[in-house]
């Protein structure tokens, strides 16, 4: 089984940036996802980004497209999810899950993922 590790959040001012990690220890299966999805206060966990394993391919929210961009270190087992331009709204809880599978247009889609990190918590000041 996966366990997973997110760091990284902390308090910004809004319009500054943040990275978050994911780090993953366990068995790694091939062809796998990682994403990211955040929990704002009294809201529901909504997707953010996810990237493919095999080819690194990646898929974003509309809300955070040419802001936040995710990456990988598979040497580091190490997810990464760069956020420029944060917005008080960005505000709330970030997790990492994985997936056993590469997930297409299914990527944000919480039930779709196997196994979840605690997650990391990120306050956006205005």
């Amino acid at each position: 089984e996966v366990h997973i590790v997110e760091s990284g959040g902390g308090l910004v001012q809004a319009g500054g940036s943040l990275r978050l990690s994911c780090v993953a220890s366990g068995f790694v299966y091939d062809d796998h996802a990682v994403g990211w999805f955040r929990q704002a206060p009294g809201k529901e966990r909504e997707g953010i980004s996810c990237i493919r394993d095999r080819d690194g391919s990646t898929a974003y929210a509309d809300s955070v497209k040419g802001r936040f961009t995710i990456s990988s270190d598979i040497s580091k087992n190490t997810v990464y999810l760069q956020m420029n331009n944060l917005k008080p709204g960005a505000t709330g809880v970030y997790f990492c899950a994985e997936a056993y599978k590469w997930l297409g247009g299914g990527w944000g889609l919480e039930p779709n993922y196997d196994c979840w990190g605690k997650g990391t918590q990120v306050t956006v000041a205005s």
